[in-house]
């Protein structure tokens, strides 16, 4: 067979032949992801796209992101299940019924067995539900039990029943004796074929075929129901089913046919039997038995496997190599040479042969990097050196090692390659290739582009960028520059391309381009903005078609510079070579990605459909862990509690979820898996907005739920009342207590004021008294002041009797001689002086003096003990003011005796020259 018709296949066209190793898209739903039992009996898709799978363990559910699992009151295996509009229909062992959700959005079982006539046992299993006519029909090998109007009809053919199928609204019973029946509308069995060929055999359906009826067995393959009775359908997948046991049987909406088999999983056909696919265990699936098929308007197959699930995706026409073995290894490089595939991997070159098998060709084990066709030779860049393939053969041509790209020098037969060791130079002669090393460098070179024929940018490996000069021959390099501080922050994992004639750079820190005006390496913003900063290019640079591997998927830059998704992550995740991610071409539009067991196909012509989400459901809400009524316009959530919601998307595909707040409407967070729980919540009204997002990047429209955090019981109804209630009481303790405080004070005011005018009673009689001794005082002073100008004027008058008889003595003295008897004389002068110094006089006058100054002599005399009796009437007349000439006379001495007197009693008195004597003695009372 010509490989363009093996290249026809792998673009998906249909063939004559089957390929084990290409399978569509799938993937697996293991024991550990679903959490449930091993066997899977029955599947059907709702039409919220929710999947109910009938599992050995009870009813399955897939809402597109999480598995959940229910169990049957009685925990029996499930056999069979059908959703039809909001209720889901499943069989078991002796039991059926339906499930639904309530308002709280959890799923009830409801049982319908009770309204059988249980008149005897049947140990029944019911292994099929289909929906007729309004109508739900149960089938178990004994019995067709049909449900309407909450009541159940039982019919009974008279052999075991196999299958049952719906064509054009008729409802075909097949069974494994007796042929195949119609049910009429009256609920009645009518014989329509019934051929020896199938009797005993199990017939697994009757569907439309070619405007036809194709009956399907397990063992004897398909036939072609006419004229009541059967003809052998001449389809080339009848032998292989036959051989491997039929099991199921489904038919897509463009034709192709779905074989569910016992021992080799499923096969493709396309509308005339062709096998274009067959996915078994060895491939990948999870198990050869196929028990049930399910078939989505979009291209979907849903598996139900004798030990798992699956799901194949065939809509956006993608398969894979996949090396089961592990012979192959990791693929690096995909190539078509004269009609065959060559291969490139970790473990060596390979081809796939006539038969598409994998074939090792010998003396190429080790590394393959790079496959290149050069003037009609296939160049093989390995490990060990640089090879030329020829058929299922290689012939060494450089021994340099590592050929990681090889570049053709612009408008010239001359060929540089990066390897290990460098740059090597390939040119022919005559027929032969030749390579030589050319020096300079010898640094590890895995990209390499040129700028003109004379200069060339190499990346080094892991650290280094550098521009590359050749001479004229190009047989040596004349000058290395270095690049690392024109304009990159850092020279490790600097890649170089050459897009659509500019050279530009992939950094740690995005896309940079080189200028040649300032010989400078600057942000290439156009690359950072249409494919982002941490893209980069996964195929050759210097075709029209530029591929590109971003966060998103693969992406295709066209010519026009038009971007477009030709691939999402969920087609590749964990299983590329990161940072040796490689898009080849095979033909004009047929491409490969590299993986680590094996290469993607695709085809760019093919219009690659990424399904825009869709606007998710809210499935359960849960305050404080109760569930609460979803049809509630706004949840009420008490205050310090939280809220658990649940929300699902079954109709979106590879996708998550985001939140936002009504608050911060901007701002979206991604939902850890498919539950949201909000705790410490404010007061108030607002909004959670829900939204799913895909791989692409692309978003559903916004699902609201309006929330009501309740106050505080302080901020409540309950808290005002009670605050309320609380002011009365504390008003009324308040206007208690201020009265009683009031009283008191009353009563504390009556005795202060008694006090106080006890006080001022009390004051006024101290007064009274005060200004009674005031006036004694007062009289007392007056009387002394009285006695004192009598005692002045008494000692006036001694002063003036005094000095009396001292002219008396005088003129006595004077007149002496005229005195006949002297001694009268004499006795008159002594009668003077004795009148004068009378002791009597001198203590009338201190008492009169005590009278007046009392206690001024004790004071003197206590603190001057040895002053005279003259002392001490010196001292009364000083104190009595009496000036020097007025005491002179009352003491009957001179002025001048006066003065001495007193010069001796203040030299007694112990008295400063410069202080006064009179102030001295005044200050004695």
């Amino acid at each position: 067979m010509k490989l363009k018709v093996f290249l026809v296949f792998i673009c998906f066209i249909a063939s004559q032949f089957a390929y084990a190793q290409f399978t569509p898209y799938f993937e697996n739903y293991s024991l550990s992801k679903y959490n449930a039992g091993n066997q899977n009996w029955g599947i059907s898709k709702a039409e919220n796209g929710k999947i109910y799978v009938a599992n050995n363990n009870g009813l399955l559910i897939y809402n597109g992101l999480n598995w959940k699992i229910k169990s049957l009151p009685n925990k029996t295996t499930l056999r069979s299940v059908l959703a039809v509009k909001d209720r889901i229909y499943t069989g078991s062992y002796e039991e059926f019924g339906y499930w639904d959700y309530n308002e709280k959005g959890q799923i009830i079982y409801h049982s319908l067995s009770h309204l059988l006539n249980k008149t005897k046992s049947t140990s029944e299993e019911f292994w099929q539900i289909l929906e007729y006519n309004d109508k739900i029909v149960f089938r178990s090998f004994q019995n067709i039990y049909v449900y309407q109007n909450d009541t159940i009809t039982r019919i009974s053919p008279s052999s075991t029943v196999i299958s049952c199928s719906i064509v054009n609204d008729i409802l075909y019973v097949s069974t494994l004796n007796e042929g195949v029946f119609i049910l009429n509308k009256q609920l009645q069995l009518t014989p329509i074929l019934k051929n020896e060929i199938i009797k005993g055999d199990r017939i697994i359906s009757i569907s439309k075929y070619k405007n036809q009826l194709l009956l399907t067995t397990d063992l004897k393959g398909c036939f072609i129901i006419k004229d009541n009775d059967l003809e052998p359908a001449n389809l080339p997948i009848n032998q292989t089913i036959k051989k491997h046991q039929l099991n199921t049987f489904s038919q897509l909406e463009n034709g192709n046919l779905v074989f569910g088999t016992i021992k080799n999983g499923v096969y493709i056909t396309n509308h005339n039997g062709e096998v274009l696919y067959n996915i078994n265990k060895e491939n990948g699936l999870a198990n050869n038995t196929v028990l049930s098929v399910l078939i989505e308007k979009n291209e979907t197959i849903w598996l139900c496997l004798d030990n798992g699930l699956s799901k194949i995706d065939l809509k956006n026409n993608i398969s894979y190599y996949n090396d089961v073995t592990g012979k192959l290894g990791a693929v690096y490089d995909v190539i078509d040479f004269e009609d065959t595939i060559f291969i490139g991997s970790n473990t060596g070159l390979y081809y796939l042969d006539q038969e598409h098998k994998l074939t090792f060709i010998e003396g190429t084990q080790g590394q393959v990097w790079d496959l290149k066709i050069i003037d009609n030779q296939l160049f093989c860049g390995h490990n060990n050196g640089t090879f030329l393939v020829e058929k299922d053969e290689v012939n060494l041509i450089s021994n340099f090692t590592g050929g990681w790209t090889l570049k053709k020098i612009p408008d010239m037969d001359i060929y540089i390659q990066g390897t290990y060791a460098g740059l090597v130079k390939f040119e022919k002669d005559e027929d032969n290739w030749k390579a030589n090393h050319l020096g300079k460098t010898t640094n590890p070179i895995r990209f390499l582009e040129f700028e003109n024929k004379q200069q060339a940018w190499a990346a080094n490996a892991y650290k280094g960028l550098n521009k590359v000069v050749f001479n004229d021959t190009y047989d040596s390099i004349t000058q290395v520059i270095d690049y690392k501080d024109k304009g990159l922050e850092t020279d490790y994992n600097v890649r170089v391309y050459k897009l659509k004639n500019t050279i530009c750079f992939k950094t740690n820190d995005g896309w940079k381009k080189y200028e040649p005006l300032i010989d400078s390496i600057v942000p290439y913003s156009f690359l950072n903005e249409k494919i982002g900063q941490n893209s980069d290019v996964v195929s050759e640079a210097s075709t029209n078609s530029i591929f590109f591997k971003n966060n998103k998927g693969i992406i295709k830059l066209d010519e026009n510079n038009n971007a477009k998704e030709v691939l999402t992550r969920n087609y590749y995740d964990n299983r590329i070579i990161l940072g040796y991610e490689n898009v080849s071409r095979l033909n004009d539009s047929t491409y490969t990605l590299n993986l680590n067991d094996g290469f993607l196909v695709f085809n760019t012509n093919h219009f690659f459909s990424t399904q825009t989400p869709k606007e998710p459901s809210i499935e359960q809400i849960k305050v404080n862990n109760t569930f609460v009524t979803l049809n509630t316009n706004i949840i009420d959530i008490p205050n310090n509690g939280n809220v658990n919601i649940t929300i699902s998307s079954p109709l979106s595909d590879s996708h998550n979820f985001e939140y936002s707040l009504s608050t911060d409407p901007n701002k979206w967070e991604k939902v850890d898996n498919e539950n949201l729980v909000l705790s410490n919540l404010k007061n108030g009204d607002f909004e959670v907005l829900f939204r799913a997002t895909n791989k692409s990047g692309q978003t559903s429209e916004v699902k609201a739920l309006k929330l009501h955090v309740l106050p505080p019981w302080y901020k409540s109804s309950l808290g005002f009342l009670l605050y309320f209630i609380a002011a009365l009481i504390l008003t009324g303790v308040f206007y208690f207590l201020h009265t009683r405080k009031m009283y008191k004070e009353q009563r504390r005011l009556q005795i202060e004021l008694k006090r106080e005018q006890q006080h001022l009673l009390r004051e006024k009689n101290i007064e009274n008294e005060r200004k009674l001794v005031e006036i004694k005082n007062e009289a007392l002073e007056s009387e002394i002041q009285l006695k004192s100008k009598q005692l002045a004027n008494t000692a006036i008058a001694l002063v003036k009797k005094n000095e009396a008889l001292l002219e008396i003595k005088k003129d006595l003295q004077i007149n002496d001689g005229q005195f006949s008897n002297k001694l009268i004389n004499r006795r008159l002068q002594k009668k003077i002086d004795q009148t004068i110094g009378n002791k009597d006089q001198w203590e009338i006058f201190e008492y009169n003096f005590n009278q007046v100054h009392e206690k001024f002599f004790n004071q003197l005399k206590s603190k001057h003990p040895k002053l005279s009796h003259k002392d001490l009437k010196l001292s009364a007349y000083i104190k009595m003011n009496l000036t020097t000439k007025e005491i002179a006379p009352l003491m009957n001495i001179s002025t001048r005796g006066v003065e001495t007197h007193r010069y001796r009693l203040k030299r007694k008195l112990n008295i400063d020259k410069d202080d006064s004597l009179t102030e001295y003695l005044h200050s004695f009372n």
